[in-house]
């Protein structure tokens, strides 16, 4: 079992089950080309059908380990959803699922520190964005339902509802053929239109969105003085121990220094005594 643990958890065989997974990746892009497939069709699925054995007996190398503490990964639980998924009758429906196997590459997150560092910061950031996210879906609603009052009956096709005005909103918060496209030509009909637009690209475009960038950013920040304070932390519980041991060993020597000193001490005078005697 041991030896097995080792296995499962060494470098080697991590890279290993990362490279098939990347050659996996591949084969799943070249099976969508038609003229490869007419070429190499039967090699790419002999390399597939492979490249899914090795997934399983990964799994099952994983669950033999680490039994029932295996489901309590998030992502070992979708690896075993995604190799169930492939051991299915093949289908239409199923094969699509198969796709899935690519999602797969993510686990690279969690190897890579830098990337680990910046997907931590982003779930730090949630709540943050989730309050600028609601902020813009209000600027958004009162927006939409005022340019469908506007100009909805001017231009039916990107005003004439609630639903086309949010598209339309949403593609000049893009900056998308915003002036050509569509604010311009409102304005031969409503030369005062862009009393309207202007504000909302200034609102949404330059100020909101924005939020999104500080929010991450601080949020980054936050995580390494988070990092640089458990690191000193650590390096400061480090040296107390340290000075302590030191103190203790210190201690020990000067006892057996004063232990010895007067046995060294008297041993002289007990020899002079004696000669004197004789």
């Amino acid at each position: 079992m041991n030896f097995l643990r080792r296995i499962v958890e060494s470098s080697r065989f991590q890279n290993f089950i990362t490279a098939v997974i990347a050659l996996n990746a591949v084969i799943l892009g070249l099976e969508t080309s038609p003229t490869v497939m007419d070429a190499a069709g039967t090699l790419l699925h002999a390399l597939d059908q492979i490249a899914v054995a090795i997934f399983v007996v990964e799994l099952l190398m994983k669950l033999v380990v680490y039994r029932l503490a295996f489901f309590k990964r998030a992502w070992n639980i979708f690896d075993f959803t995604i190799v169930a998924i492939t051991l299915l009758p093949a289908g239409q429906g199923v094969s699509v699922l198969r796709a899935l196997r690519i999602l797969r590459a993510f686990r690279l997150i969690s190897t890579v520190p830098s990337m680990r560092k910046v997907v931590e910061a982003l779930m730090r950031a949630i709540p943050g964005m989730i309050s600028v996210l609601t902020l813009l879906s209000l600027v958004f609603y009162v927006s939409a339902v005022m340019a469908t009052k506007l100009f909805g009956q001017g231009f039916p096709d990107w005003f004439g509802n609630i639903g086309a005005s949010l598209y339309s909103l949403f593609q000049i918060m893009t900056l998308e053929s915003w002036s050509m496209g569509i604010v311009r030509p409102v304005m031969e009909s409503y030369p005062l239109a862009w009393m309207f637009f202007v504000p909302f690209i200034l609102i949404t475009t330059f100020a909101v969105l924005n939020l999104f960038i500080a929010i991450v950013v601080d949020a980054m920040s936050t995580h390494v003085d988070v990092e640089e304070t458990q690191t000193r932390d650590v390096i400061e519980l480090d040296h107390r121990e340290i000075m302590t041991e030191l103190r203790a060993l210190r201690a020990e020597m000067s006892k057996l220094a004063a232990a010895q000193n007067p046995q060294s001490g008297s041993t002289p005078s007990d020899e002079n005594g004696s000669k004197e005697t004789t």
